[in-house]
C-alpha cells in the first residue's frame, strides 16, 4: 500500500486544515461512541506530582508461536504523527529496511481545534481514515481492546484485515520491525539490532527511555517543582554522558547506526527545534554539545532521517508586540545551511564511507530469528515505571562496544 504522506523532506510539517471545527469532532465522537482523551496531566501524575507515563497497552509480540503475531506483507499499517518522536521511529526504521511496499503507513492529525478526542484524520474527506473508516485512532483501539480506557497513542501497529490496532509498543516496535520482518528485507538490507549485541542495545535503550526519550515530557507534564527538578538534573545529565560517549565513537555503539542512534536522534531534533520550548528555563540547547550536535548533523545528512524531520511552527502569536521568537524567528531558520554536516564525524569511523552494518555472511533470516526482551517500562506497576529503575551496567558515557562492533 502506498504512503499516504506528501511532504518535502526536512520541513515544516502539513498544516491542520483549519476547518476542522471542535463541534464537528464532537459530532464525529457521538457517532463513533467515542470519550474525550484523557489527561496527561491528570491521569498520569504520581503522588509526588511526577509524570509516569501510561504503559503501553497492546504488547502482543510478533513471532511464530501461539499467540504471537505473524509478520505478513501488506498487511499492517504504522499510524503515526509528524510531531511524535515515538512514531517516527518505526518509519524511519521501516524506510532503512527497504520495508514500504510491505508495511503501510498513514499520519493522524489534530481532531478538531483542540483535539478533545486525540488523534484524528483531519487531512482526510469528511475527517475518516481510509485505510478502517474511523474518524479517531481511538476506535482503533477500542476495536483490538473494547475495556481499553487510557490515551490512544502513536505508534499504533494497525492491523489492516482486521481494522484494529494490535501493538503500540513503542519499547519493542522497531526490533519487531527489524527482526520478524526480515523475511520481507532485500538481501543487502542494512543490520540495525545486531543479534550479537541485542542485550547491549536492549539495555540502553531502557535506559534512554526515562533518562532521555521520556525527559521532556518528565518536565512538561510534572506538577511539583520536586518532580520538575529531579527530571530536569536528569536529562541535561544524561545528555553531558552522551556527548562524552560521541567525543570518539561517530555513532552511540561505534562505526554503525543502530536502532539506538534512531531512538536519540528523534528526540534530539524534537528537543532542539521545539520542545524546549515548552519547559521553562535550560541549561544548554544541542547546538552547545559539541558532539551530540555534530552527531544530530551527520543523521540530518542521512536521506530516511531527513525525511522524517519536522519543523514546528505556532500559526498563531498572540499580541503583535509580544509575539514570541518561535512565532517571529523561528519559520526564518535556514535549518538547511545551520544543520549541514562539514563531515568531520566521519573521519571517526573506519568505513567512513559506510553507516550501517552489514549482516554476516551467509546468515539466514531464519538464523536472525530472537525472542525479542520484555521491558519494566510497560509494567501495570506505577512504582516499576519509576525513572530511577532506569539503570545501566555500564555507565552511559561510555560505549561497551567499543572495538567489537
Amino acid at each position: 500500500m502506498a504512503n499516504t504522506c506528501d511532504y518535502i523532506p526536512g520541513r515544516k510539517r502539513a498544516a491542520i486544515p483549519a476547518d476542522y471545527t471542535d463541534a464537528e469532532a464532537e459530532a464525529h465522537a457521538r457517532e463513533a461512541g467515542v470519550d474525550p482523551r484523557p489527561r496527561e496531566t491528570i491521569s498520569e501524575i504520581d503522588e509526588r506530582g511526577a509524570f509516569i507515563r501510561q504503559p503501553n497497552a497492546f504488547i502482543t509480540p510478533f513471532g511464530d508461536r501461539e499467540g504471537q503475531l505473524r509478520a505478513e506483507a501488506n498487511r499492517y499499517a504504522i499510524f503515526w504523527a509528524h510531531g511524535c518522536h515515538w512514531s517516527n521511529r518505526p518509519v524511519i526504521v521501516r524506510d532503512i529496511l527497504g520495508l514500504t511496499d510491505v508495511i503501510a503507513d498513514h499520519y493522524t492529525t489534530h481532531s478538531g481545534e483542540t483535539n478533545v478526542y486525540g488523534h484524528g484524520f483531519a487531512d482526510q474527506p469528511g475527517h475518516k481514515d481510509p485505510l478502517g473508516g474511523a474518524y479517531f485512532l481511538s476506535e482503533y483501539y477500542k476495536r483490538g481492546n473494547p475495556d481499553f480506557k487510557g490515551r490512544a497513542t502513536t505508534p499504533a501497529f494497525v492491523d489492516l484485515k482486521e481494522k484494529k490496532t494490535v501493538n503500540n509498543d513503542y519499547h519493542r516496535l522497531t526490533n519487531y520491525i527489524e527482526v520478524q520482518f526480515r523475511p520481507f528485507q532485500p538481501a543487502d538490507a542494512p543490520d540495525l539490532y545486531p543479534k550479537a549485541w541485542r542485550r547491549e542495545i536492549d539495555e540502553f535503550n531502557d535506559w534512554l527511555f526515562p533518562h532521555v526519550n521520556n525527559g521532556h515530557y518528565r518536565m512538561a507534564f510534572c506538577q511539583s517543582w520536586e518532580a520538575y527538578s529531579e527530571a530536569y538534573e536528569d536529562f541535561f545529565d544524561s545528555l553531558e554522558k552522551l556527548d562524552r560517549r560521541l567525543e570518539d565513537n561517530r555513532f552511540l555503539f561505534g562505526d554503525y547506526i543502530t536502532d539506538s542512534d534512531v531512538r536519540l536522534y528523534v528526540t534530539l531534533v524534537r528537543w532542539e527545534t521545539s520542545y524546549y520550548r515548552n519547559v521553562g528555563p535550560i541549561k544548554k540547547r544541542i547546538t552547545e554539545y559539541p558532539n551530540l550536535w555534530g552527531y544530530v548533523k551527520d543523521l540530518f545528512a542521512v536521506p530516511v532521517f531527513r525525511k522524517y524531520t519536522f519543523f514546528e511552527f505556532p500559526t498563531e502569536g498572540g499580541p503583535e508586540l509580544f509575539r514570541s521568537y518561535a512565532y517571529r524567528i523561528a519559520p526564518q531558520v535556514p535549518y538547511d545551511e545551520l544543520w549541514k554536516t562539514d563531515g568531520e564525524r566521519a573521519k571517526l569511523s573506519k568505513t567512513p564511507d559506510r553507516i550501517y552494518a552489514k549482516h554476516p555472511d551467509g546468515e539466514t533470516a531464519r538464523d536472525y530469528q530472537s525472542e525479542i526482551s520484555t521491558t519494566i517500562w510497560n509494567s501495570p506497576s506505577w512504582e516499576d515505571r519509576n525513572p530511577k529503575n532506569g539503570v545501566l551496567s555500564t555507565d552511559a558515557s561510555i560505549n561497551p562496544l567499543k572495538g567489537k562492533f
